[in-house]
């Protein structure tokens, strides 16, 4: 009985302590407390259900049947917004705290909400090498079942609440990028609910307009209903192989050359300064060397099962949580930004970085942007490698001031023909957004399926100018 006296004595003076400070200080001054103590362990249990769910659903074979009656009520749902004079645009009705970007959406409390339940993966087919997949399945869902067959998506953002939806509607990318592209590069096929209610399948070559202006464009065309992403055979593990660098010109030598290599399953790169940087790949393997560990017990079942749940706590739970304060004390203290260039000018933009936000570690990964249409392309008519840049952190420059110097960075941006991923904070006007991103092929589409009184301009749901 004792440990269960002292736990509760905790949770009173606990709970006395916040009465006394106030929630609100608490969860400024003292986050780590409720996010050790409540986050955690509610992660843990958020995990839990979508996994056995995920595994349930699959076994029992039930989610085609099911898949088919759920875009019929979505389809529903749509003809009887447009019956009723279609008064405001829709929008999915999942709550804004649930995305992984940090930003909220006000949009969801004006738009009508259009209720899209669909969250399983409805088919695995290792001939064509193709995984059938819901908009809400999360990475973390289809990395469970496809290592358990054996397979992997090409391209595996690492976020286990990372949505399919998320990924081709915004974008995705991880350090095997630079051979197989962005997240939308490994997608076959898109499946939407459109404005007017109807169907629509479109691949690269049936409804191709259509497939190639879905990427990036946020749900201002359609409501996705299914995916099918490509799939690859999987191996045991991945041997990785760091390398530090020193020198700006020798970084950005060594990390494009790296990048060229096809034979590196994955690249990517920590720069902790603008002279030095660690270069890191990797190949999949079946055969593990042995080596020291740096916890010697790290692997041991005891161990992992005692301490291996303490993993970072959902984004999601975080924003639910963080509250107008603290919002704004990020918004003007923390930068969480991925910006796409031209790998050619990644001398130059590391530079820029630092001049304009001065934020370390910055993150390095290298994709190949392949000359298509849409939203995003190379300026050339051929694939380019480009490299994302990722700035998380505290800004460090002299009197930082969050809208003038992102207009800045994202200026430099634009200059070099690269992009600013949208899950992120913007600050472009209207004019400014539509000189860094192609709206030639996504304007036309939004006319001839008749967008405009169904869904908001793309422009309109990701910058703060619009939402402000």
């Amino acid at each position: 009985m004792e440990p269960a006296v002292s736990l509760a004595v905790c949770a009173l003076l606990f709970l006395l302590w916040v009465r006394l400070k106030g929630l609100e200080f608490v969860l400024i001054h003292q986050r780590w407390v409720f996010v050790c103590l409540f986050l955690l362990p509610l992660s843990l249990i958020f995990d839990i259900y979508y996994y056995v769910r995920a595994w349930v659903v699959f076994k029992l074979s039930s989610a085609p049947r099911l898949h088919e009656q759920r875009v019929r009520d979505i389809q529903k749902q749509v003809r009887e917004w447009k019956e009723q004079g279609s008064k405001t645009f829709m929008c999915t009705g999942r709550p804004g705290w649930l995305t992984v970007s940090l930003r909220v959406g006000k949009y969801k409390k004006t738009h009508k909400n259009i209720m899209i339940n669909l969250m399983d993966i409805l088919e695995v087919d290792t001939k064509k090498q193709i995984v059938r997949v819901e908009p809400l399945v999360t990475m973390g869902q289809v990395t469970a079942l496809l290592t358990s067959i054996g397979w992997t998506l090409p391209v595996l953002p690492e976020l286990d609440d990372l949505t399919v939806g998320g990924l081709i509607m915004g974008t995705g990318i991880e350090s095997s990028s630079h051979k197989y592209g962005l997240f939308q590069h490994i997608c076959t096929a898109y499946e939407l609910v459109l404005a007017d209610g109807s169907f629509v399948r479109c691949t690269p070559s049936e409804n191709s307009d259509l497939f190639y202006a879905v990427p990036w464009s946020c749900g201002t065309l359609g409501f996705l209903v299914a995916a099918e992403i490509r799939i690859i055979p999987a191996k045991k593990y991945v041997k990785l192989r760091f390398e530090p660098v020193r020198g700006l010109e020798a970084i950005c030598a060594k990390f494009t050359h790296e990048s060229q290599r096809q034979e590196n399953h994955f690249v990517e790169g920590l720069l902790y300064s603008l002279d030095e940087a660690v270069i890191m790949t990797g190949v999949m393997t079946d055969e593990a060397e042995p080596s020291k560990d740096i916890i010697p017990f790290g692997n041991n079942p005891i161990f992992r099962y005692l301490f291996g749940w303490m993993v970072p706590p959902k984004i999601s739970l975080l924003k639910l949580t963080q509250g107008e304060t603290l919002r704004k004390l990020y918004e003007q203290h923390h930068v969480v930004q991925d910006m796409l260039v031209p790998m050619k000018c990644l001398q130059q933009a590391l530079h820029t970085f630092q001049n304009d936000i001065h934020v370390y570690p910055i993150w390095l990964c290298p994709f190949i942007l392949p000359s298509q249409p849409g939203l995003v392309h190379p300026k050339g008519n051929e694939a380019e490698l480009y490299i994302d840049i990722g700035a998380y952190g505290e800004p460090r420059v002299k009197h930082f001031e969050a809208r003038s110097c992102m207009r800045q960075l994202e200026k430099f941006v634009r200059s070099v023909h690269g992009f600013q991923m949208l899950y992120a904070d913007c600050y472009m006007n209207r004019e400014e957004f539509w000189e860094m991103f192609d709206g030639s092929l996504y304007h036309k589409l939004r006319e001839k399926l008749g967008c405009q009184d169904a869904f908001p301009e793309v422009y309109d749901k990701i910058c703060k100018a619009a939402r402000h």
